[in-house]
């Protein structure tokens, strides 16, 4: 992230245009603050970093459609509980809605970028790593608290949802405090706990159990995300190369309209020749009649036979 030291309004209004304008507008903020005898806050305004293209559209939903983003907040709470709990069905229920949320803020941010900076290529614009970002958000509490500044500066990428294990229990005595029982992970038994009893050996197994699941939801998770951004990118690529032999059949469609016009010129213009040919071999017949018959008229001069 960025912006400490720069007032809010002006790290909102650079991290909110596209990264192509933002190094012109950082240095008009830089002089506004120096003119206002400010040179701290100019510094500061120097310092913040343009922001990735798939940065920026991040930003662009924290700044303009924030309230999306509050959608994504609680969804991420709603998944740590159910994988905490290992809520199985809520679970794939919530993944379901995931898939959903995610997809459509991607869909918004690409529609933001068209109409802050109509000249981008949408169809070329980073929508994986945006996904990835959010994603990352749903994941971890500290990249939400990220994304939703609108201040990142580069894309965010995140293995999965993974838990912090839990304290070890032990065996509280007569004389412990009940309050420190999980505060002191590693305190020392008592003496009449040397022997892991039954009960806590099946709690610590089960709770081992818990997170060895965790984990393996974790990776299947994680390769869950990976898995639909590379079909993302296959679908990017596959639509890139329908529209690529869509315009090379309308090519080839205007090439063949012209072919067959230029057939059809040049049959025209073979039968102006022939026309034209037999013009001249008729004409060249006439001369020649009316040359003998010249030449055959009485007292006819040299010049006129």
């Amino acid at each position: 992230m960025a912006g400490a030291g720069v007032p809010n309004e002006v790290v909102r209004r650079l991290y909110a245009l596209p990264p192509g304008r933002f190094v012109a507008a950082r240095a008009e903020a830089v002089a506004a603050a120096r003119a206002d005898g400010e040179p701290a806050v100019a510094r500061a305004i120097g310092q913040l970093r343009r922001p990735t293209v798939a940065a920026w559209l991040v930003n662009l939903l924290a700044l303009r459609r924030p309230e999306l983003l509050d959608g994504l907040a609680e969804l991420s709470g709603q998944l740590r509980a159910a994988q905490r709990d290992l809520r199985g069905p809520q679970l794939r229920e919530l993944s379901t809605r995931r898939r959903a949320l995610v997809d459509a803020l991607v869909a918004e941010a690409r529609s933001l970028a068209v109409e802050a900076d109509p000249s981008s290529a949408a169809g070329k614009l980073p929508l994986t790593d945006v996904e990835a970002t959010l994603s990352a958000a749903l994941a971890d509490e500290q990249i939400a608290v990220q994304v939703r500044s609108g201040r990142l500066i580069r894309a965010v990428d995140y293995a999965g949802f993974g838990e912090v294990p839990r304290p070890r229990l032990r065996l509280v005595g007569p004389d412990d405090d009940p309050s420190q029982a999980t505060a002191t992970p590693q305190a020392t038994a008592t003496p009449q706990a040397t022997a892991t009893p039954p009960p806590v050996r099946a709690t610590r197994e089960a709770s081992a159990r818990r997170q060895r699941l965790v984990d393996e939801l974790s990776k299947a998770d994680a390769g869950q995300v990976a898995a639909q951004a590379e079909l993302a990118q296959a679908e990017g690529a596959e639509r890139e190369a329908a529209a690529a032999v869509e315009e090379t059949q309308r090519q080839l469609a205007e090439w063949e309209r012209r072919r067959a016009a230029a057939e059809q010129e040049l049959a025209r213009r073979k039968v102006a020749r022939k026309t034209a040919q037999r013009a001249v071999t008729a004409a060249r017949r006439y001369v020649g009649d009316v040359a003998a018959a010249l030449e055959s008229l009485p007292g006819a001069s040299p010049d006129e036979r």
